[in-house]
């Protein structure tokens, strides 16, 4: 709008009162926090609008000094849901969309949701926390939980749209995943699986991918005469590319691919992996159902619940390939950690590593 008359208050630093065309109202202009603000002072005349904008700027200084927390415009209407909103927009935007990420949004809209902005907490956001820990959930999943709360209040604070936003909490994680297959498993499970995710989990067995970057995988990322595979650094979690070359059972696999690409005779599959064409998103129940039939599940009450994560696939090919004596850069390379940390979690000592430990230390001994 286009600004007619402006009157300045006071030195420099301490904004001004505006008229805009088309309006008898004088507006305060200020800035707070590095933007700019400009709100009605629902007064036509100017000794009154000056009044107004004077116990805006004396709530300013009460906020410099740490007495009392001003709330812009901005920062008193914006909801919290609106908040997730933006994320979820932005999360779509940047390819991170999952189930699992609307799963994990979930509870904290339920929760937050109708709240403004500005009266989520820290306190309200350990209340979150106990109500949560009370109802049985483990550290890590609220974690999750909050973690988004703690990026959509960081994304509105980058954009300018709050002034300033809360600490979240991080519980101590004490349960680390360790799952993984042996062999035996292994073959149990892909034969219960449906026709379409077998190749899906064998993949994973050989490779170590992510779930997301295996089933983002197209033909235009596979070079079937240089015999490799190459993962676009885009559908990579830490944003970094990386190739697998094709041999062995690999090379079968990829093959039995290429010769399923084509649908109905006609019709070719973008996707390597793929369900009669359509993009495979959820497999979950699918891999439940398989787990209980190979008998890789536990009873908890009258539930019968899977005992493997397909994830625990990727820490499969991880501990293989450094017991065959890949070498651990290399080993990196291919399942696509950066952090060694990570990675010598994900090497994993089962019982049998450390019964055939004790087996040669027994033989030499003996000699």
């Amino acid at each position: 709008m286009k600004v007619t008359q402006r009157v300045r208050y006071g030195s420099r630093g301490q904004g001004s009162l505006i008229k805009f065309a088309g309006s008898a109202m004088w507006f305060s202009y200020y800035f707070h926090a590095g933007t700019e603000h400009c709100e009605s002072t629902k007064q036509s005349d100017l000794k009154l609008a000056r009044r107004v904008h004077k116990r805006i700027l004396d709530e300013l200084a009460a906020h410099r000094g740490g007495h009392k927390k001003f709330l812009a415009p901005m920062d008193s209407r914006l909801t919290t849901g609106q908040l997730l909103d933006a994320l979820d927009a932005d999360c779509k935007l940047r390819k991170k969309d999952s189930p699992s990420f609307r799963s994990r949004v979930k509870p904290i809209r339920e929760h937050f949701g109708a709240w403004r902005a500005v009266d989520v907490t820290d306190e309200a956001i350990d209340v979150y926390i106990e109500s949560r820990l009370e109802a049985e959930m483990s550290p890590a999943t609220v974690n999750r939980e909050t973690q988004l709360l703690g990026q959509a209040f960081r994304l509105a604070f980058g954009r300018k749209r709050l002034a300033s936003m809360p600490n979240v909490r991080h519980l101590k994680e004490t349960n680390v995943r360790q799952g993984f297959f042996e062999r035996d498993e292994f073959e149990r499970l892909v034969a219960a699986l449906p026709a379409y995710l077998q190749d899906v989990a064998r993949f994973a067995y050989l490779c170590g991918w992510r779930r997301g970057e295996i089933l983002s995988l197209k033909w235009t990322d596979v070079d079937r005469p240089g015999r490799v595979i190459r993962l676009r650094p885009e559908e990579s979690k830490n944003g970094h590319g990386r190739t697998v070359t094709i041999d062995g059972d690999l090379a079968a696999l990829m093959e039995r691919r290429y010769q399923a690409r084509l649908l109905e005779g006609v019709r070719v599959a973008d996707l390597v992996f793929h369900n009669e064409g359509a993009a495979i998103v959820d497999f979950r129940k699918a891999w439940a159902s398989a787990c209980v039939a190979a008998g890789l599940y536990y009873v908890d009450g009258k539930r019968k619940v899977p005992e493997k994560l397909f994830h625990d696939l990727r820490r499969t090919a991880v501990r293989d390939m450094v017991r065959a004596g890949v070498p651990e850069r290399v080993a990196m390379n291919i399942s696509g950690h950066l952090s060694r940390n990570v990675f010598d979690r994900y090497n994993i000592v089962s019982e049998t590593d450390l019964r055939d430990a004790m087996q040669k230390r027994q033989a030499y001994a003996r000699a």
